[in-house]
């Protein structure tokens, strides 16, 4: 038989028949097409996607002017500013890979971050000042060369840069000839996961993934054309779940938020008629509670993706009466950010809340570009039965799926053991095929939105002299979803007021880690010693004391 067929022969790739897939594409074409159009409103600020975009260009083109190019890397700690947009367009223009920092990490944390990652620049705003100069010190002669990107409404801080953003870009041209990546599995971003075990993991993700799922959203949705897009979703968070380039593909406009809070939020909804926005179940809470006079003169629907977890009945109710329409979706750093929905059903609309809240709070089903999302049981790495009653573990495939944990081959090669990504969040399958989860098998606690590693706070409560046994599980609460709760046995004799290990733990760990609740006693175990967090979780539900 001929080792091809006649469809392989002489039909080769070429450049007029193949192009690497990459979000850069979107700000190029929407540039062309709508250039007067707004991208972006700050505040008084006002810039259209043909300003954007040669901004963009100058940045890209003023790195490479600095030596930077493919292999580097630019860190960013910045809130949801304008340069943090411009910076997921202008970092990879540059051929270089997007490092967002998470703005509410420690400076030892920071620190590992950037020497890990080897970041080369550093664009940062005087807010994080406080946090990033001991972080810095910690470098030495690794320091990157750091960019302040100033804003007249950031709070007193140090000027920590070299340069000024503005400067910095206007070395370079607004007409740079920035080329698409030689491949699209060419490395885009890096994004460092919370270090459930030791420290963080750096994913590292590519131009492919982030092209496919900056149009999921689109789809699943949908997302419209023009949409206008309120950034309550930190940018920091898996690149803003790929939004920055969304928005970009739907040539909308982004309205940029430097915090979350519905005295700022409401106005700018009412002022610019938002239509959609992102958010983790805190950020609907807070504006489902908020005083309703605020919602005054707000009379459209705006659009509300939900994610970190299972929005509870009355956010859905209290998210309805205040005009906001909820999509529930799920992901991890390792899948862009959401990479699953839990799409929808007609009929869904005349159930009772309570059924429809149910139905609506499952992670759900894979989205429109990727491959598949299931509940396979992790040691067969067969599916469970669509039962609703068997538990599984959450696996994804496809090409929404990072390439890798940076220097950590073997953790890499765990993670897609048997073909599939291990998510480690354990779920059942229900009979329609959707996935919903039960537990966290990496006893994650999620607090608004934020990863805690329970590890990290056991770590520090075990260092306190009175403390022998320390054990962190999820406690329920009605603002933050879930906060940290320590169970702490004592050593024999020793003494400790709640208040004591709390302040303690202050001076170890980023505010939002330290637990909230400390209950004394006996930790339960196994015969072989290990705690039984299952009967901690349970306690935390209640205001019980262990025996």
């Amino acid at each position: 038989m001929p080792a091809t067929h006649p469809y392989q022969q002489g039909l080769d790739k070429n450049p007029a028949n193949f192009v690497p897939l990459s979000p850069l594409s979107f700000i190029e074409r929407t540039a062309q097409v709508y250039p007067e159009r707004l991208a972006v409103i700050y505040g008084a600020r006002r810039q259209t996607w043909a300003q954007t975009y040669a901004r963009c260009r100058q940045l890209a083109h003023a790195l490479t002017l600095r030596g930077i190019g493919p292999g580097d890397t630019v860190a960013v700690m910045l809130p949801n500013v304008p340069a943090m947009l411009e910076a997921h367009f202008g970092v990879p223009m540059s051929g270089a890979v997007l490092h967002a920092l998470n703005t509410r990490l420690d400076a030892s944390a920071i620190a590992f971050m950037l020497q890990h990652g080897e970041a080369k620049v550093l664009l940062t705003d005087r807010e994080f000042a406080s946090v990033l100069e001991p972080a810095l010190a910690e470098l030495g002669s690794a320091r990157p060369l750091v960019i302040e990107v100033e804003d007249d409404t950031a709070p007193a801080g140090k000027y920590l840069g070299e340069i000024s953003y503005e400067d910095f870009i206007a070395q370079g041209s607004p007409d740079f000839a920035w080329q698409l990546p030689a491949d699209e599995w060419d490395a885009i971003a890096l994004n460092y996961t919370s270090g459930t075990t030791g420290n963080p993991k750096g994913v590292v993700t590519h131009h492919r993934g982030a092209y496919l799922n900056a149009i999921n959203p689109v789809l699943a949705w949908p997302l419209p054309l023009h949409a206008t897009y309120l950034w309550t979703l930190p940018m920091f968070h898996c690149n803003g779940w790929c939004f920055p380039w969304t928005m970009a593909l739907v040539a909308g406009v982004s309205v940029c938020l430097r915090r979350v809070d519905p005295a700022l939020i409401f106005p700018l909804i009412r002022e610019h008629r938002i239509t959609h926005m992102c958010g983790a179940p805190i950020v609907y809470s807070m504006l489902i509670n908020a005083p309703a006079a605020l919602r005054d003169g707000i009379h459209h629907t705006v659009h509300g993706m939900i994610a970190g977890a299972a929005p509870p009945a009355a956010v859905i109710e209290g998210c309805e009466a205040a005009g906001i329409h909820i999509i529930h979706v799920y992901g991890l750093t390792e899948v862009y950010g959401p990479a699953a929905v839990c799409a929808k059903q007609d009929a869904w609309a005349d159930l009772p809340t309570p059924e429809r809240a149910a139905l609506n709070g499952r992670q759900g089903v894979a989205y429109p570009l990727q491959q598949a999302v299931t509940v396979l049981d992790p040691e067969t790495m067969l599916p469970v039965p669509a039962d609703g009653e068997t538990l599984g573990e959450i696996f994804f495939r496809g090409n929404v799926v990072m390439k890798g944990y940076l220097k950590n081959p073997s953790a890499t090669a765990e993670a897609f053991a048997g073909g599939w990504f291990h998510t480690g969040d354990l779920a059942v399958m229900h009979p329609d095929g959707y996935a919903k989860i039960k537990d966290r098998s990496k006893d994650v606690i999620i607090s608004g939105g934020e990863n805690i590693s329970s590890i990290e706070v056991e770590d520090a409560l075990h260092r306190h002299p009175a403390v022998m046994l320390a054990a962190v599980v999820a406690q329920p609460d009605a603002k933050w979803g879930e906060v940290p709760c320590a169970f702490v046995e004592l050593k024999p004799g020793a003494v400790a007021t709640e208040q004591e290990i709390i302040e303690a733990c202050r001076t170890l760990l980023a505010r939002f880690k330290v637990p909230k609740r400390v209950v004394f006693g006996t930790l339960p175990k196994t015969s072989t010693g290990k705690i039984q967090k299952f009967v901690l979780r349970e306690h935390a539900k209640s205001t019980d004391a262990i025996e």
